[in-house]
């Protein structure tokens, strides 16, 4: 039997040339879609608030960020006295690095075929992606934490301690949502997981609550509102990069919308199935085609850009959190959590495998999904009752909160009685 040349492995030295083209093109793309996510932040805030935002570079406003970016380019930039300069340079490039590498092996489309052998849609397939990923994304708050303390600057350094502590609290509770990922798929590679998810259904499904935590802790991880205390700028001036400017400036504000796709792109992978075109099973055949490879990497696209637009509305819809209700919600709330849905989720896989339900079955998709709506139901309407998701409860009891209004209402009318 002939055996189909696009269905087998690249050679060595096609692999490299291969290799290397692919980390060109998906660099250069990542630079370029992170340059023009600053402008749709811009334009869907302006949306929201009813303004026109940038429309005066370029057709609606399109050439606005390489006018920016000339800008960065030409800006003088400030070395402020006492600084450790060896350090205050590196931290921007750590933060920009960091944010740069994690999507190495992020799959973003089907296998791709060619005349010299099968191409995969990922810069380095790992067979440990799923590590790779949370460890290379954890290491950027160094660049934070070195930049508020090379800073010299009191505003800087509380800005960087803030997101330390803040990577510590909500880094916990992400890595534990992930946990109830590798109990559904029994692997750590990235391309596997999203097979898992072609081969049944959605983990966005079947382990709703782990989703939540994730999303909620990856708000955290990239400093986005509700969670943006290291640069809040009516406490802490500009937070952690109050002394840079130029384009040391603009290496923390690409970082943080790399960080914001690099985000989104896991939540895609781990949660909605990666580049799977739902609702159909053309794109799950063993047929690789250049139409296939296209369209999956469509929907990969919007998927991501939908939670990237998710991002962005949160930040113009939500007040930030107080520092004591970020810390409280992510030890008091988001842990606890995590630990007990993995205990949940491990009991009813091992329930259901015993029983015979297949992984892939509606049935067993069935009893995931009742499972969460269910807890759904009790943590979010009974338990919590918005006091301690909203970020903006308060801590009284509402008998106290009615006892002071009433006070107040009195010394209200007393004062109104003695003016007439």
């Amino acid at each position: 039997m002939q055996v189909d040349p696009t269905m087998q492995p690249l050679q060595f030295w096609a692999f490299m040339i291969f290799t290397i083209l692919k980390m060109v093109l998906i660099f250069s793309l990542y630079m370029l879609v992170v340059a023009y996510t600053t402008l749709a932040e811009r334009k869907v805030s302006a949306w929201i608030q009813d303004r026109h935002g940038p429309n005066r570079v370029g057709p609606w406003g399109l050439l606005q960020v390489i006018a920016d970016g000339v800008k960065n380019f030409l800006k003088e930039e400030t070395m402020p006295g006492q600084v450790n300069k060896p350090l205050f340079v590196l931290a921007p490039a750590i933060a920009f690095c960091t944010a740069m590498i994690t999507w190495a092996v992020i799959p973003f489309g089907a296998p791709m075929p060619t005349p010299w052998g099968r191409v995969d849609l990922i810069v380095a397939d790992l067979p440990i992606g799923f590590l790779y990923v949370i460890g290379i994304a954890s290491l950027g708050v160094y660049g934070i934490v070195l930049a508020g303390w090379s800073s010299n600057n009191k505003y800087a350094l509380l800005g960087g301690l803030r997101a330390s502590a803040q990577m510590v609290s909500y880094e916990i509770a992400m890595g534990m949502s992930l946990v109830c990922v590798l109990l559904m798929s029994g692997n750590v590679s990235l391309p596997a997981i999203v097979a898992q998810q072609q081969a049944g259904n959605y983990n966005v499904i079947l382990i709703s609550i782990a989703a939540f935590i994730f999303l909620v802790s990856a708000f955290a991880e990239t400093n986005r509102v509700p969670f943006d205390m290291p640069e809040a700028e009516s406490e802490l001036v500009a937070g952690y990069h109050a002394e840079y400017s130029g384009m040391k400036f603009s290496m923390f504000f690409i970082a943080e919308y790399a960080n914001v796709l690099t985000a989104s792109a896991m939540f895609v992978t781990l949660f909605l199935g990666g580049w799977d075109i739902p609702f159909t099973s053309w794109d799950n055949s063993s047929q690789y085609s250049v139409v296939r490879s296209l369209a999956t990497f469509a929907m990969f696209a919007a998927k991501l850009y939908f939670f990237v637009f998710f991002f962005i509305w949160i930040r113009w819809t939500l007040p930030r959190f107080r520092y004591d209700q970020l810390m409280s919600l992510g030890w008091k709330f988001m842990l606890p959590l995590a630990l007990a849905y993995i205990v949940i989720v491990a009991s009813a896989v091992l329930g259901l495998d015993a029983s015979g339900v297949a992984r892939t079955s509606g049935a067993f998709a069935a009893a995931m999904g009742g499972i969460n709506l269910l807890l759904v139901i009790l943590i979010f309407v009974i338990i919590d009752r918005g006091r301690l998701i909203s970020p903006a409860y308060s801590r009284l009891e509402r008998e106290r909160v009615a006892r002071l209004r009433k006070v107040t209402a009195d010394r209200a009318h007393l004062v109104h009685g003695e003016d007439r």
